[in-house]
């Protein structure tokens, strides 16, 4: 690989932009720190303004295009599912357990993606891949290692529950995030967005009723209150809509091979607003991350991904249709595969 490949355009935006994906979920962990701070325990509540932003910004583009779904609804519903049951589990999980295991394990969720990508998208990943994802989790190693967590290796109340419930958050959010990847390269972002920020909703909405009722009502509404609550929502709703971005552009594996750095860009914050100290295998460790995106995504050129058949096809074409799709089945394209495609 030359130096002028390694340093493409693409490689420079796909980690900047990764980069600010992986601040955006710093921002989301202070908001959630300082909601649980002031005592407000409602996970799924915090993601359901999310899902109701995107449902508004985005599904107000769709009726206004007024044109047919391109992929089948209900793949909708069960990515919706999958999403907000992944945001609930491993925010859960930080009740049992320790923030170095959920850390650790959050891990977790790198082979699943490239697992289901190998068997579902058919991506195939090469030597120069494999280590940049294996330089990504060793920056990672050494924050598990490091003095600034020394406190926090106690565990929790039930680490093992707890544990269980990231390896689970993970593997969902895996799911999530190779559908959505699938979904963003065949069908449309802005109809993704709209569908997941619909389902989404409904289901947090019946999940609220049933789990965070209570909580809610126990909640002194105040400013104190407010502003984190909707600064998350905010964040949340600025990642989900650079998600698909990234997704299209350099994949799930890229994606969460970058959120790894979001703890380190916390204690950064905390180094530069609070003024406190932190241990050197900080530096080292972004610096790894950083190195292994780099080798992970320079030259991109690995990916070879066969499009699946789950857009909704008109039962009734007109000749100019089908003349101009004919070209797209030779083409090998979403509409011309024969293939289904699994959830």
């Amino acid at each position: 690989m030359s130096f002028k490949e390694f340093w493409s355009r693409k490689t420079l935006i796909g980690v900047a932009l990764g980069q600010f994906l992986s601040l955006l979920i710093t921002s989301t962990g202070f908001s959630s720190s300082e909601l649980a701070k002031k005592g407000i325990n409602a996970p799924t509540s915090q993601s359901f303004l999310n899902y109701v932003l995107l449902a508004v910004v985005y599904g107000s583009i769709v009726i206004y295009r007024r044109k047919p779904l391109k992929a089948k609804w209900y793949y909708y519903i069960l990515l919706g599912i999958v999403d907000v049951e992944a945001n609930f589990l491993v925010v859960k999980s930080y009740q049992y357990t320790s923030l170095t295991s959920v850390m650790l394990l959050d891990c977790w969720t790198i082979p699943s993606v490239m697992l289901l990508t190998w068997l579902f998208l058919k991506t195939k990943y090469r030597f120069k891949k494999i280590t940049g994802v294996v330089v990504c989790v060793a920056g990672l190693v050494l924050v598990v290692f490091s003095d600034v967590h020394a406190g926090d290796r106690a565990g929790g109340s039930n680490p093992r529950k707890g544990d269980l419930l990231v390896i689970a958050g993970s593997t969902l959010y895996a799911i999530s995030n190779v559908s959505e990847e699938f979904l963003v390269k065949n069908a449309d972002r802005v109809e993704l967005m709209a569908m997941l920020g619909i389902f989404g909703g409904i289901i947090s909405a019946i999940q609220i009723s049933i789990l965070e009722r209570n909580e809610l009502k126990s909640i002194h509404w105040t400013a104190g209150a407010g502003i984190p609550f909707l600064g998350f929502a905010v964040a949340m709703f600025m990642f989900y809509s650079l998600v698909p971005v990234l997704l299209k552009t350099n994949g799930a594996t890229m994606l969460n091979l970058s959120l790894l750095t979001s703890d380190m860009w916390s204690v950064l914050i905390r180094i530069f607003a609070y003024h406190e100290k932190v241990d050197w295998m900080y530096f080292l460790a972004f610096g790894a991350v950083v190195a292994g995106l780099l080798i992970y995504s320079g030259g991109d050129k690995d990916e070879n991904q066969q499009p699946l058949n789950l857009v909704s096809e008109d039962p009734h074409p007109s000749k100019q249709d089908e003349e101009a799709t004919s070209g797209n089945y030779s083409k090998g394209t979403v509409a011309g595969s024969s293939k289904t495609w699994v959830a």
